[in-house]
């Protein structure tokens, strides 16, 4: 379930909104813990709407929630990969976490929220940068460059071939 979503972040990160960087935040997992430490920051676009359509794995979803990232709050999903809630601000109170200078409060929510209840958390920094957290630390950074050079490489990898054998390409 992470990895479309993680996929989702580094297009955010890269892409932004008409010419500007936007942050944003998603958790993944343990959803009534995280709605029950947050409330709405808007009307939520989310509510009400068809669980097919609030599926990461319907690529309607995808375009939609880019369009949203430019709103404050978190997005929420579940274990599924279905989006329960959007715009949410994440009030967990973790006052032991710690972080590197320079980073914001969209990192300390995510930082606070993974580490109150068993979720990850994934923030799109206006930096460009996507960070993973788990247990109330930071697990992963991802520089959505590198993490797509290194995806292609993957995929253009030839299965099946052996080191020494030659393929002919026509």
């Amino acid at each position: 379930v992470c990895q479309p979503i993680i996929q989702l972040a580094v297009e955010i990160a890269r892409e932004g909104r008409e010419g500007r960087r936007i942050g944003t935040l998603f958790t993944v997992g343990d959803a009534a813990r995280v709605l029950a430490h947050s409330r709405p920051l808007v009307l939520d676009p989310i509510a009400g709407h068809p669980a097919e359509l609030r599926s990461i794995w319907n690529d309607d979803l995808r375009g939609t929630l880019k369009e949203l990232a430019q709103l404050d709050g978190a997005f929420i999903f579940d274990e599924t990969g279905s989006v329960v809630a959007g715009c949410r601000y994440l009030d967990a109170a973790a006052s032991d976490v710690e972080l590197p200078m320079g980073l914001g409060s969209r990192h300390l929510a995510a930082a606070s929220i993974t580490k109150v209840t068993r979720t990850i958390g994934m923030v799109v920094s206006e930096s460009a940068i996507v960070r993973i957290f788990e247990g109330g630390r930071i697990v992963g950074d991802i520089i959505p460059e590198l993490w797509l050079l290194s995806r292609e490489h993957l995929a253009a990898k030839p299965r099946g071939s052996r080191r020494g054998k030659r393929t002919r390409v026509a």
